[in-house]
């Protein structure tokens, strides 16, 4: 029944963004519905072809809600004539790039159906950068997809008091893991922080609320990871904003620290115990594991340099009949029905399935966005818009460290943010010398 009502909603896709191409409000409402989505992300996706049991990054084709409103935006888009170009930055076309690098990895494929469940994630991801590109290129509203970026980061906070309250160690909120939360709410509370101390609470209460909800959520996801990442992200967020103000409102920015400095205090002191207690006994088992499934991805890369074993496939080359696990020493003693686990770091997995070239591209296309924020910081100095970049750099960098340790920047709901805050940057970035005049305490459309 649920697969007769999503192909039901995609044949009424066409027509809404037909509706919503009349009125740059209802596209506004559709970006909203479209974050309001992925907030109850679960509840709004299928999986075709789906294989819950399987240890990758993608266990179906997934369809999802977000990706129908999507569809619906680039309708509207093509109508109204503001439809993006299909590469239209450079970092697209290095996503393009990293693309098609991973189809190689088809020929060294077990499982096809798996790679191309991968696949489709990537696609999809595609169509919502782009979405969200025609968006701000029809309606120029960068305030409206920001506010709705707040709310879903006060939901998810809203979550975690939830499950605090309900008993549960590590809360995940609307994402599927709390390692998934933890990673995704840096992106919030860095940009969100970038707004507070730029503008104060004047500027936007609801901002001032999303950094103060984003930062909780890190917190009490109690992920040593994210936890030791927050002061790199804070640091470089509030050094760029510092930079780019102007002098006479470096003075308040510093005085805003002090309340945030406190705050923080506070809040530390009340979770202290349990933070100790994440570092003090994490299981020593587990960092053995993470280094065993390191060197069985390095075994990997050294057969497979070049296409890698099949994207999506590490699920079936780490277990048995296949001997990568045995080549890095890991599980000997193994029998046939074992089931191994999946490397926890994003770039070997990506080295391993599908080659050092699909992983370079990777990076150069993680990178270029950090790079990207640095120049538009300069670039918007003196307006409110430079929080953006400026909170998205101290966001993206801890997130690409982070995932030195954990594989998250390959689930789906954390690349859907990403390719968000992507299109965002790329928007401000192609429209830089139109926004720049834009007063920094000036509010408005495009602030």
């Amino acid at each position: 029944m649920k697969y007769v009502v999503f192909f039901f909603a995609l044949l009424c896709m066409p027509p809404l963004g037909v509706v919503m191409s009349l009125n740059r409000r209802w596209m506004k409402y559709a970006v909203w519905v479209m974050i309001g989505a992925l907030a109850a992300y679960q509840a709004t996706a299928i999986n075709f072809f789906s294989y819950e049991e399987y240890r990758g990054s993608s266990r179906g084709m997934e369809v999802s809600v977000v990706y129908l409103m999507a569809l619906a935006l680039l309708v509207a888009a093509a109508i109204k004539g503001r439809l993006p170009k299909f590469i239209p930055s450079f970092g697209a076309f290095l996503f393009v790039v990293y693309f098609l690098l991973c189809l190689p990895s088809y020929a060294t494929a077990e499982n096809t159906l798996f790679s191309w469940m991968e696949t489709w994630k990537m696609i999809m991801l595609y169509l919502v950068y782009l979405s969200v590109r025609a968006y701000l290129n029809s309606t120029e509203n960068v305030r409206s997809l920001v506010n709705g970026l707040a709310v879903f980061a006060i939901w998810n906070f809203l979550l975690v008091v939830k499950d605090h309250f309900s008993g549960v160690y590590q809360p995940h909120g609307s994402f599927p893991h709390q390692n998934c939360l933890a990673m995704g709410m840096h992106l919030f509370a860095g940009m969100f922080f970038a707004y507070f101390i730029t503008g104060g609470w004047r500027n936007s209460m609801l901002y001032a609320v999303a950094f103060v909800a984003s930062a909780g959520c890190i917190v009490r996801t109690y992920s040593r990871g994210a936890l030791a990442m927050v002061p790199i992200s804070f640091f470089v967020t509030f050094v760029l904003s510092f930079m780019s103000a102007d002098h006479g409102k470096r003075i308040g920015m510093m005085m805003r620290i002090v309340p945030v400095a406190a705050i923080g205090l506070v809040g530390l002191g009340l979770m202290l115990p349990r933070i100790i207690e994440r570092f003090s006994e994490a299981p020593e088992a587990s960092k053995n594991t993470r280094i065993e499934l390191a060197l069985c991805a390095k075994e990997m890369i050294l057969d497979e340099p070049w296409r890698g074993i099949g994207i999506n496939n590490w699920g079936i080359k780490i277990n048995p009949p296949y001997e990568y696990a045995e080549l890095a020493g890991r599980n000997t003693h193994r029998g046939e029905d074992f089931r191994d686990g999946i490397v926890e770091t994003v770039y070997l997995l990506v080295g391993a399935e599908c080659g050092l070239p699909a992983l370079a591209a990777m990076v150069a296309w993680f990178v270029s966005y950090f790079f990207l924020c640095i120049r538009l910081v300069k670039n918007l100095a003196g307006t409110l818009n430079a929080a953006i970049p400026a909170g998205l750099a101290g966001g993206l960098l801890v997130c690409y460290i982070q995932s030195c340790l954990e594989w998250v920047l390959r689930q789906q709901m954390n690349l859907i943010l990403l390719m968000v805050f992507f299109a965002l940057l790329d928007y401000l970035n192609a429209n830089v010398g139109r926004l720049k005049p834009l007063p920094a305490d000036r509010g408005g459309a495009n602030a």
